[in-house]
């Protein structure tokens, strides 16, 4: 089934810009768009008048998601998440943060390979508590700018008192810039932005209709999407949980859902995997309530989504990208339906 969206994209556009300068002690606000907001921020497409928050550079960080870990901190204000299994059936995330510098992030855990790359792909500032041996040997060898709990337990990052081991440890973005200057690396540094559409090609949309999605990793880690018209976009749950933010119970809402097929290897007894974030494949995007079949392609380290036109751009907002293994793949892996 085929339509185009209705919705008005200034006046989302409007909506969500309003919503973000009311944020409490915002270091990178966003103003109304009547304002002189002739900037736009690389990750979101979204605009602003703060020309020096835009060409900062982009902060990764990754994020527990253990049911024990829940609900996270600052999650709701990155740009683009990404949702990868680790061992075993457990995802976890790595958070990229640029258009707002949340005041406290995690709970923050270790670093795997694909998480590094990832990251990298944006040269982003890379933070995590610990390290798989492969991922240590890449952060010890220069592979990327970063700082790690294991040498700033109690330091930089601090273990708060209401959850244990290993899922307590949080970072505030006070120090994150601490240690980037304590290492002496800069966050002064712009990026390369991505694709966004413009309003005409928003409006444009055409696809499956997809008001409700489910990814299913595994029992314990089933998330699920429903759109928003009034909003024009997705909130998420997991399980028949809501995802919130711990601080301020604020929901989390995104723009765009970017879920991926990736080869999965697992290595080792631990059940550590390799993920193949290089040669492509299969992927559905959805946006404005519609589901596009296209696929994805590594570009430069960034996964993007294509079609044989080329690259797909993004609505202005937050997104969220999903990889599952490509056993057993998106089919058997995401549920589309029309209604919630």
């Amino acid at each position: 089934m085929k339509r185009s969206t209705s919705i008005a994209f200034f006046t989302v556009l409007t909506c969500a810009l309003l919503f973000a300068g009311c944020k409490k002690n915002e270091p990178n606000k966003v103003v109304d768009p009547e304002s002189k907001a002739e900037f736009t921020f690389p990750l979101t497409g979204m605009k602003t008048s703060d020309e020096a928050a835009v060409e900062s550079r982009p902060v990764a960080v990754v994020i527990n998601n253990d049911p024990k870990a829940r609900p996270q901190t600052g999650l709701n204000e990155a740009d683009i998440v990404y949702e990868v299994l680790t061992e075993g059936n457990i995802t976890r995330f790595l958070a990229i943060f640029q258009s707002e510098k949340p005041e406290n992030i995690g709970p923050v855990r270790s670093a795997r390979p694909y998480f590094i790359n990832l990251a990298k792909g944006y040269d982003a500032f890379f933070v995590a508590h610990g390290y798989s041996p492969e991922a240590k040997a890449m952060l010890e060898s220069g592979t990327i700018d970063h700082i790690n709990g294991i040498s700033y337990d109690g330091s930089l990052f601090q273990r708060v008192s209401f959850r244990k081991a290993p899922h307590n440890s949080y970072i505030t973005y006070e120090n994150i810039a601490k240690g980037a200057e304590q290492n002496n690396y800069t966050l002064d540094k712009a990026v390369e932005p991505l694709t966004f559409l413009e309003e005409d090609d928003v409006n444009d949309i055409q696809g499956d209709e997809a008001a409700n999605v489910t990814v299913q990793y595994s029992n314990r880690y089933s998330v699920t999407y429903n759109y928003d018209l009034s909003a024009n976009e997705y909130t998420r749950f997991i399980g028949q949980e809501q995802t919130v933010d711990y601080d301020t119970n604020e929901p989390l809402s995104v723009a765009n859902i970017l879920i991926i097929e990736m080869n999965h290897q697992v290595l080792d007894d631990v059940g550590r995997r390799s993920v193949d974030i290089s040669s492509g494949g299969d992927a559905i995007l959805l946006q404005n309530g519609i589901a596009r079949h296209i696929q994805w392609a590594n570009e430069n380290g960034r996964i993007v989504p294509k079609t044989i036109e080329g690259e797909v751009g993004f609505i202005p907002g937050r997104t969220w990208v999903h990889i599952v293994p490509t056993s057993p793949g998106l089919q058997q892996t995401v549920k589309l339906s029309e209604t919630e």
